[in-house]
């Protein structure tokens, strides 16, 4: 059997904004039977999970935890499990407004995650405007299934959906595992900084599915995501991974990267996956 994977592109969803015009992209592409899989940025967004940041005042732990992932993850642990060489570039030169996101990380989710040097909770700060981040979707599932049923509902397409986050899912012992506190069943979660170090040890396999209308094997639907995953980096050359990604492109601080600027950009938060 054979697929192709096809970018879905949309403009950029404002910060509680609803999911029209992710449907409304997603409909003028797919095809009764497709599998859309959607980032969990955009979903967030649509739905209001946002936080803002600049209205938190850090604590002297939320600076300790700073300095613990600038200079403990960043020159000693990092470096010697042998970590990415620009999540190492990027501790190193972790900036001082990072304080305030521990801060943040240690009120919201605890020292499981507060400990972690990066990818807090699946926390994102990319592809949102001044100092909100994005929390993971409140519940996945449901997500999944709405977007679904609109699709149906709205122009007759019968789909699957599938949510995903970049953030990896790791495989040990035939067991997988992954540093996000949300996933499918077939993966275990909220493990937080034991999960990042029990990665270096462990196989990589894909982004994480936090959801998913269709019941397919665990593996089938990580290969689908790492497939669909690669068409939209291919697809996108403003595809923020990282806040980095972000502010190097609009050659901005981070806290001065507008929703309007964000909307100028191309967004792909979909791509289909088609079985021909």
């Amino acid at each position: 059997m054979t697929f192709s994977c096809i970018a879905v592109e949309c403009e950029y969803i404002h910060n509680n904004e609803g999911y029209d015009k992710l449907i409304d992209s997603i409909a003028s592409v797919c095809r009764d039977g497709d599998y859309i899989i959607i980032s969990e940025t955009p979903i967030s967004t649509a739905e209001g999970n946002l936080v803002d940041e600049s209205n938190i005042k850090p604590s002297t732990s939320g600076q300790i935890l700073y300095y613990i992932s600038r200079y403990l993850w960043g020159h000693i642990l990092c470096p010697l499990l042998k970590d990415k060489k620009r999540t190492i570039r990027n501790l190193q030169k972790l900036p001082k407004e990072a304080i305030v996101h521990k801060e943040f990380i240690l009120r919201k989710y605890g020292l499981r995650y507060g400990l972690m040097p990066t990818g807090e909770a699946g926390v994102d700060l990319s592809n949102v405007p001044d100092e909100y981040v994005s929390l993971l979707p409140d519940n996945p599932d449901s997500s999944a299934n709405t977007i679904k049923k609109l699709l149906k509902d709205k122009y007759s397409k019968d789909v699957e959906v599938i949510i995903i986050d970049t953030d990896a899912t790791y495989e040990i012992f035939n067991r997988k595992f992954t540093t996000l506190p949300k996933s499918i069943k077939d993966i275990k979660n909220n493990l937080g900084i034991y999960a990042y170090l029990l990665k270096f040890m462990s196989k990589e396999l894909g982004p994480t599915i936090l959801a998913s209308t269709v019941n397919l094997n665990c593996d089938l639907l990580i290969r689908i995501a790492s497939n669909c995953e690669k068409k939209q980096l291919n697809c996108s050359d403003e595809f923020f991974e990282t806040v980095y990604d972000m502010r190097d492109n609009f050659n901005s601080n981070i806290k001065n990267v507008s929703s309007q600027m964000l909307s100028n950009t191309k967004h792909i938060p979909a791509v289909i996956y088609r079985k021909e």
